[in-house]
């Protein structure tokens, strides 16, 4: 699944950098840059087809929130990341009631649009595989993939985000379950290392754990697959 993303910004530099991140993030594309809102408007009724906004909340010709306004009276039901160098509490929570998703501080890194667009993609594929009838805890586990604040605020001491995102990514694209050894083979780290952040992926009940059992009689290993919901669970 390729997801597309139109960003709305109306600083030529910052424009071509935000695209260029995007375009950098395996899974994504850009569907297309807009430098205003009149733009984006344009954008979206010749091709309705995107999926996210990487929305900068001051445009010379509209507010983000305003234009967002629009953007949904015509019908265009995107997903938003928004963009701002304003840290005003106000506008964070108009963006909340509005249904922005995301939220970035100007100036960002790469590494910082990453881990927003790693977890908007993660929250993507769970709400694919999830069917319509959906429990609480579900429900919570897909809010929270896109509210964590970052890496850092939820990773344990001495993890670090990068590593989290290669071996999540290994589960991900893998049609088979993974043991640690194998993950640590893909990512180019220790079996130790890589075990720790399976375990870590566990606990956040994002892959299932199970006992894979050799014919030659050797020492068993446990082994993880990322958790498709709706699935049924391991013994």
């Amino acid at each position: 699944m390729t997801l597309r993303v139109l960003v709305i910004e109306d600083e030529a530099v910052a424009a071509q950098a935000h695209a260029e991140y995007v375009g950098r993030v395996a899974g994504f594309e850009v569907a297309g840059v807009a430098r205003s809102g009149a733009d984006a408007i344009r954008h979206l009724r010749k091709d309705p087809a995107v999926d996210l906004l990487l929305l900068d909340m001051n445009l010379p010709d509209a507010h983000g929130l305003t234009l967002l306004q629009r953007i949904r009276a015509e019908g265009h039901l995107p997903d938003v990341i928004a963009v701002t160098s304003a840290r005003d509490l106000e506008v964070v929570r108009k963006a909340v009631t509005q249904g922005v998703v995301q939220y970035l501080l100007k100036p960002f890194t790469f590494a910082g649009l990453r881990t927003k667009l790693d977890q908007y993609a993660a929250y993507k594929s769970r709400l694919g595989d999830t069917e319509e009838d959906i429990v609480q805890d579900e429900v919570d586990r897909l809010i929270g993939m896109l509210r964590m604040s970052g890496p850092d605020a939820t990773l344990p001491k001495g993890m670090s985000a990068e590593t989290l995102r290669q071996v999540t990514a290994s589960l991900r694209t893998s049609d088979q379950a993974m043991s640690a050894s194998e993950v640590a083979a893909a990512i180019g780290s220790s079996r130790v290392t890589a075990r720790r952040y399976l375990e870590h992926l566990g606990e956040a009940q994002l892959v299932d754990r199970q006992v894979r059992y050799s014919g030659g009689g050797g020492r068993p290993e446990v082994e993880y697959r990322w958790r498709r919901a709706g699935a049924p669970q391991p013994d």
